[in-house]
């Protein structure tokens, strides 16, 4: 809002003081404008500087600074227009998410951010340890980490005497609750150490359109992308995984920036705890896509036959001890049941048109990067 002083103004002696970044208290009242720019003024009756800022040395100055360099202020960003707006934004979906979730008679699980499962089954975890704390601080060497007589590390020393994770998804265990409550929803942060720089992935993130949905499978997905002729730079063929460029053909160029949802994936791409489709071949797993993004939410139906979910952990040649609590939900009143995850910083940046997601997080986490 624009503040109109005049000399007469109490304070106006402490204009000099007043630069960019300042914080000031500002008195007045709120008057029809003069000017064509802004419907409404604040005819200002007194203003206090409250705080001084250097405007030599303040980093954010009043021509527009690019996206890349307001990332390496990160705590002073929020005081510019744009990112004060997706902030609101931000603030508004998670409002909006909790809200349809309650309304529609969910019952929101807090799921543990620590855990000691791969809920993806690629290994692309954060490690939570406090062999290391001491001795880093110390400057002692690696040596000093206990280990056992081939050499591994000994985890029966460590604080939860066995390896821990950042959970790279709730989804796991809000299953337990899902069996015994119904419709569960949880809403909260995860974790993934992928080596990914790119404008839509994060290693922190939180996980949870008028036009009508385009419904298609996987199959019919990549026969739509080979015969388009065109050259991606990742290779097009059944069994891989669809990668960013091709998700934003499918929705961009091939349905002209509609949604589109993509089911049944092959099962050798896809995570163990997935129904495998009576072809044997793919799983009853689902992405929506939407335009710019890529994948906002990835879902599936659970596998809930035993005898399949230990195959699928044999093949996948992960240890089914560390999956006893989740295989004893199959062992006591199986039901069959389905669960998806939304992005919610996809959705952030698909609501605000920006154009890279570490612009929707307060303080983004990327590789190299954890500043703040």
């Amino acid at each position: 809002m624009q503040c109109v002083l005049t000399p007469d103004t109490e304070g106006y002696d402490q204009i000099d003081s007043i630069t960019t970044g300042a914080s000031v208290l500002v008195e007045g009242l709120v008057a029809s404008s003069q000017g064509g720019k802004q419907k409404v003024e604040l005819k200002v009756s007194k203003i206090s500087v409250i705080g001084e800022s250097d405007p030599t040395s303040f980093p954010i100055q009043k021509k527009r600074a690019s996206r890349e360099f307001l990332r390496s202020v990160a705590h002073l960003r929020p005081r510019t227009n744009t990112f004060g707006a997706v902030a609101r934004v931000r603030n508004a979906l998670a409002y909006a998410t909790h809200k349809f979730f309650q309304d529609n008679g969910f019952v929101w699980v807090a799921s543990p951010i620590i855990t000691a499962s791969d809920c993806e089954g690629a290994g692309e975890q954060f490690y939570v340890t406090t062999l290391i704390s001491n001795s880093a601080e110390g400057g002692s060497l690696v040596k000093d980490i206990p280990s056992t007589k081939d050499g591994r590390v000994d985890w029966s020393q460590d604080f939860f005497c066995k390896p821990a994770f950042l959970t790279v998804s709730g989804q796991l265990n809000g299953e337990t609750y899902a069996t015994a409550l119904s419709d569960i929803y949880t809403f909260g942060p995860t974790f993934r150490a992928e080596n990914s720089n790119t404008s839509r992935h994060l290693a922190e993130f939180w996980d949870v359109v008028e036009k009508n949905f385009v419904h298609l499978s996987y199959s019919d997905a990549i026969e739509l992308l080979v015969g388009s002729k065109k050259k991606f730079e990742f290779p097009v063929k059944w069994g891989l995984d669809l990668q960013s460029e091709h998700e934003r053909y499918i929705t961009e160029v091939a349905f002209g920036g509609r949604p589109v949802i993509i089911r049944d994936y092959p099962k050798e791409i896809k995570a163990f705890y997935m129904r495998q489709n009576d072809d044997g071949k793919t799983v009853a797993a689902m992405d929506l896509l939407v335009p710019r993004v890529g994948e906002l939410i990835g879902g599936s139906q659970r596998e809930e036959r035993l005898d399949y979910l230990e195959a699928r952990l044999d093949e996948q040649n992960l240890n089914k001890d560390s999956y006893w609590w989740y295989l004893d939900l199959r062992r006591y009143g199986s039901v069959p049941h389905a669960g998806f995850g939304l992005g919610f910083e996809r959705l952030v940046q698909f609501a605000t048109g920006m154009d890279n997601i570490r612009d929707t997080i307060p303080f983004p986490r990327v590789p190299g990067s954890a500043e703040f």
